[in-house]
């Protein structure tokens, strides 16, 4: 039997309805025993979870080489590759295993089986199930590491570890994660937390069949190591090639289900999860990984500040050379929106631990653009209201409320697009999300509450009135000038 799980409790049980069982955690397992034994998951790949039980190895074939499933040609040659490696000694006497060595029996078989050890994860996944399964030396380590949809054939027997502890020979999926309607984690009538199944039509149909085998152990297929407490077959969950849960079946279930063990509301929620999503038949294969030392990850947070500084002055710079007085507004806001950004940061710092990353530095860069943006909206609405005859004095507040609803418009968008990636991503996207979203939303903060009031305040100086202070351009060159001209008086007869 297994030994201790790391999980809520060693096994678990799938009951009828509310009742509760004492025995220990659950993972809901979905097969009992089979004959011909065979483990595996979904016909989709690795991450649709599907039942099975521990097979009797007695049951199993006698050798691994003597299966009469078809081997397709190009596990046929990377088997042929593990042999070599291992060598023909080796080979042959886990050929011949028809049961899992007993060393102890024969020590000399030990020394045989020592090349098997050294297999990495992808050479022990073409091995044979009985002979992952017979070979003391492939260990759980080497199981649980195997590729993604190593266990993905439904009719095919596996072998899994739970826990990384024990490892079994699992029979044929019976049911497959694509049979699970829902699954949820509750409280029963005693307020245990459990977790209950629905299955679809075809599914609830194939769970009672399941049931039925394990509850009475038709034709003895359980081995004695896929027994509970309670002396009732023992059925195995299998998601991502490892035993998520191994639950005793309780009765004949032909309704709703529940999997009852000493679950925390962690424990039943995490395994809901992985019965309700793990029916998605799509499989993920790590690309690409980098391990990043902790000095390497300063150099690279003082480079990304590093650009931000570049970036936030090459916008003031180019500012104060195409609008002069009110490039001073830009500099103000910018250096008001980063004390706020700053801020921001530090306060989620402390309160929910959140750190500061290149993919967020990045994010941040990106909103002195939307915040230019704002500026340049703002800028060119209030030349238009100066160009249309008014005074600047009354062109800011004019030019004010035709602008708003654009800049506030544009901001909006940004801010549903940082709010989408930030829900549907992972990782470092989410990290850009984040900080695009934060730093947009203070933007629109120091707009209304700093930019609309200093521009307002700069209206009534006389630098404003300047073309060349202002930085207002051809605007107000044209008004004055019209100002200039000057006006035939009128004589009027006494």
């Amino acid at each position: 039997a297994p030994s201790g799980s790391a999980t809520p409790a060693p096994s678990g049980s799938a009951t009828p309805s509310a009742s509760a069982s004492p025995s220990g955690t659950a993972g809901p397992k979905v097969t009992p025993s089979a004959s011909g034994g065979q483990g595996g998951m979904a016909p989709a790949p690795s991450a649709s979870p599907s039942a099975s039980a521990p097979a009797s190895p007695s049951a199993a074939a006698p050798s691994p080489s003597a299966s009469g499933e078809p081997v397709p040609q190009s596990v046929e040659e990377q088997r042929k590759a593990v042999e070599q490696k291992v060598g023909a000694a080796a080979w042959a006497a886990a050929n011949g295993l028809s049961a899992p060595a007993d060393l102890t029996a024969d020590p000399s078989l030990a020394e045989k089986l020592k090349p098997f050890a050294a297999l990495d994860p992808r050479e022990v996944a073409v091995l044979p199930a009985q002979m992952q399964f017979n070979v003391p030396q492939i260990s759980c380590a080497q199981l649980d590491k195997r590729p993604p949809a190593s266990i993905s054939a439904p009719d095919q027997q596996v072998v899994a570890c739970e826990d990384g502890a024990a490892k079994y020979l699992l029979d044929q999926a019976k049911v497959l994660g694509t049979d699970v309607d829902d699954a949820n984690a509750v409280l029963d009538q005693t307020s245990q937390w459990v977790v209950s199944l629905d299955f679809s039509g075809a599914g609830q149909d194939k769970w009672t069949g399941l049931t039925r085998e394990a509850f009475n152990n038709e034709g003895q297929a359980c081995d004695a190591t896929a027994l509970g407490q309670d002396g009732k077959c023992r059925v195995a969950v299998v998601l991502d090639n490892e035993i998520v849960s191994s639950p005793e079946i309780q009765g004949v279930l032909t309704g709703e289900s529940q999997i009852t063990g000493n679950f925390t509301q962690k424990d039943a929620s995490t395994l809901a999860g992985q019965l309700r999503y793990g029916a998605l038949p799509v499989t993920f294969e790590e690309q690409e990984s980098q391990n990043v030392t902790a000095t390497l990850g300063a150099s690279h947070l003082r480079a990304g500040l590093l650009a931000a500084g570049i970036g936030m002055a090459l916008v003031i710079i180019y500012s104060f050379f195409y609008y002069r007085l009110l490039g001073s507004v830009i500099f103000l806001s910018l250096v008001l929106s980063a004390l706020l950004v700053f801020g921001a940061l530090v306060v989620l710092g402390r309160q929910i631990g959140f750190t500061l990353t290149l993919a967020g530095i990045a994010g941040m860069i990106v909103s002195l653009g939307v915040a230019a943006d704002s500026f340049v909206i703002y800028f060119e609405r209030l030349k238009d209201e100066i160009r249309e005859g008014r005074s600047p004095r009354s062109a800011v507040p004019r030019a004010w409320i035709r602008a708003r609803r654009t800049i506030i418009s544009a901001n909006a968008i940004t801010l549903m697009s940082a709010v989408v990636l930030y829900v549907v991503s992972v990782g470092a996207v989410k990290g850009f999300a984040f900080a695009l979203g934060l730093a947009t939303v203070l933007d629109l903060v120091v707009v209304f509450l700093f930019r609309h009031p200093i521009m307002t305040m700069f209206a009534r100086t006389r630098a404003f009135l300047s073309p060349r202070v202002s930085g207002l351009g051809r605007a107000l060159p044209a008004r004055t000038a019209e100002q200039a001209k000057p006006r035939n008086p009128r004589v009027k007869e006494a």
